[in-house]
């Protein structure tokens, strides 16, 4: 996925004074440019660099920090590294929303019966979880947040780990209430399948990172939903004892801030982060705890590549006042 063309866009219209570079950062630059393939016009390149160069200082400095004991989580350069929050939150996330209001058709979670609660889950250890997927500059996390826990519930009922169509869901389910790459909802995607009659395969319906013309096709339909079953907002407990019980869970989450947007490994806590304006959805696939002091985080499957956080992961932190509103929308689907 090309995110120079968006970059660009997102520029027209700076007028700014030549900035100051620190040449010493010379050959890191090249080096960062070449890992991420990117290319700039003659007047954008000093401008992405001194970008780059703040991102870097802000990055260094938290990390120095975490050495200090400040901080449960570090941060490092990805190719996120030349766009400015702004542009970054625009790109990936679009506007931060309060939770869903309009009416829902899913079904309240109860906790089952005999529920034995452990205290560590991982689904990826039982074959629920596809490999990490990227959303390019698409704001469908949305999408692929559904697409991973129904991923998850069609594994437990057939035993067949299939990767399913997010450009299905980004094209056909406007008629739910979702927008495509413009924002969109793990919930009305569960009921667009559900009346659907189903979602086709990621190999029958390819991922393109943009809008475009529903195209589903019956024929390479896999997974069938029947509803959807919707967590207490807010209740942490309850959503544990859902990632336990169940498998992965569809969550949306406050994924706005340059702590965020550079996350690298650790467990992740943001003071600044909201439990009520949510930007982006993502998918907790298990929790747990660090050994040496004890901290609890949400194991969180997102749709950035690899490249980004730890493998594509990020650890949240768990049991801290619903943070950054993990457990304020979660939900899964039923097959």
């Amino acid at each position: 996925m090309n995110f120079y063309l968006c970059l660009a866009s997102l520029s027209l219209g700076i007028v700014a004074a030549a900035p100051q570079l620190d040449q010493t950062l010379d050959a890191k630059w090249q080096q960062w440019k070449t890992q991420h393939r990117r290319t700039y016009a003659a007047d954008e390149e000093n401008l992405r660099r001194a970008t780059w160069e703040k991102n870097l200082r802000k990055i260094e400095m938290h990390n120095r920090e975490y050495s200090a004991g400040k901080h449960s989580f570090l941060m490092g350069m990805n190719k996120f590294g030349d766009m400015t929050n702004e542009e970054f939150r625009q790109m990936m996330n679009g506007l931060r929303q309060n939770r869903l209001e309009t009416k829902s058709n899913g079904t309240l979670f109860r906790e089952p019966l005999l529920l034995e609660t452990l205290k560590s889950v991982d689904w990826r250890d039982k074959g629920y979880v596809t490999p990490v997927k990227d959303q390019g500059a698409c704001i469908s996390g949305w999408a692929f947040s559904a697409t991973g826990s129904l991923e998850g519930q069609w594994f437990f009922k057939t035993g067949q780990l299939v990767s399913l169509s997010e450009q299905n869901l980004i094209d056909c389910s406007a008629t739910e209430g979702n927008q495509g790459c413009k924002h969109g909802f793990a919930n009305q995607a569960f009921e667009y399948v559900k009346e659907n009659g189903g979602i086709d395969t990621e190999q029958s319906y390819p991922y393109e990172a943009t809008d475009n013309k529903c195209r589903y096709r019956p024929d390479s339909s896999v997974a069938k939903v029947s509803g959807f079953v919707v967590i207490p907002s807010g209740e942490e407990e309850e959503l544990e004892m859902a990632v336990a019980a169940v498998g992965p869970i569809s969550v949306r989450i406050d994924s706005s801030h340059i702590s965020f947007q550079f996350y690298q490994s650790g467990i992740y806590y943001e003071p600044q982060c909201s439990s009520e304006l949510l930007d982006h959805g993502v998918l907790v696939v298990g929790y747990g705890f660090e050994g040496n002091n004890g901290m609890k985080y949400w194991i969180v499957k997102n749709s950035w590549g690899e490249e980004w956080g730890d493998q594509g992961y990020i650890l949240m932190a768990k049991d801290q006042g619903n943070h950054c509103g993990i457990a304020t929308e979660a939900s899964y689907p039923q097959v």
